[in-house]
């Protein structure tokens, strides 16, 4: 059974930097893709940045040039550092991973974590 756990949310200044860490376990040595997907007080939890199974990373418009997804398959954790946040880029943090076009759609994950809250004010 494939289970996450999310780590590393703080309170931040605006413009500071922030590393999440994310354990995912249950995989056992098949390939997935990984993600972090944010969810903001009144909205719907949204996919920001997922790394494939390849390693290639993609990001939405919004994070793109200020966060960096990336993963250690050895130690089955994937991270996000995030750089210059803003206020909008608080939110609660999860990660998650699956095939990647059930991660990019968002059907079929796993059960979510508690995820990490990460607030951007000064």
């Amino acid at each position: 059974q494939v289970q996450v756990a999310e780590s590393g949310g703080d309170l931040v200044a605006p413009g500071g930097s922030l590393r999440l860490s994310c354990n995912i376990t249950g995989f056992n040595n098949s390939p997935y893709s990984a993600g972090w997907f944010r969810q903001a007080p009144g909205k719907q939890r949204e996919l920001v940045a997922y790394v494939t199974s390849a390693g290639s990373p993609v990001y939405v418009d919004s994070v793109r040039g200020r966060f960096t997804i990336f993963r250690d398959n050895a130690k089955n954790m994937l991270y996000l550092e995030m750089t210059s946040l803003k206020p909008e880029d608080t939110a609660v943090y999860y990660c998650n991973a699956n095939r990647l076009l059930s991660l990019v759609i968002g059907v079929n994950l796993p059960s979510w974590g508690q995820g990490t809250q990460v607030t951007v004010s000064s």
